[in-house]
Order: structure tokens, then sequence, then C-alpha cells
């Protein structure tokens, strides 16, 4: 199935999803966290994971709430949106895990 970007890509690894979170944080971006158990490549509404993540600093914060949601939710599909405050619009999306 292909979702989003890097779909056609292997997983990433812990390494490279800091490097993109770290890229989303110095663009400005706001990091926030989606799921769905059985998504499809055109379904367009996952859950959010709690709320966006306004106060986020650091890569290690936002990938520890992505393993806090892989621990809540193990068999869903789990992906990390850049949202541009700027614009009010998704930026970035791309699935860092899939079960």
């Amino acid at each position: 199935m292909r979702l989003e970007t890097f779909s056609y890509l292997p997983a990433l690894t812990t390494q490279q999803i800091l490097r993109q979170v770290h890229y989303l944080l110095q663009q400005g971006l706001v990091p926030a966290i989606e799921y769905a158990e059985q998504p499809t490549a055109r379904d367009h509404y996952w859950t959010m994971w709690k709320l966006p993540l306004f106060e986020a600093r650091a890569a290690e914060d936002v990938l520890a709430e992505i393993e806090a949601c892989k621990a809540a939710n193990p068999r869903s599909f789990i992906k990390l949106i850049g949202y541009d405050r700027r614009r009010q619009t998704q930026a970035v999306s791309f699935v860092v895990y899939r079960p």
C-alpha cells in the first residue's frame, strides 16, 4: 500500500525519522501525529494523537510522542504531519510506523 511521502522507500529508521523531525522544526512547521488502523490511499481523515505539538523544540520530544502513540495503538499506521502556521495547511505528511 502506498501512503503519502516516502511510501515508495523502505521503512525509515529511527535516525532518519529524527532527521526529518529536526528539519520540520527548523522550517518552523508544527508537528502533529495521526493514526489509522485500516487506511486507504484516498483516506484523508486519520485520528489525531493528542493536539499538535505547538511547543515542541526538540526532535526527541516528537519521537517520544510517536513512540507513545505506537504503544497505545500497536495495530495502527502512524504518520507525522508538519503544519505550516502561516499558510494554515499541511506542508509535509509521511508514515513513520507500519504495523
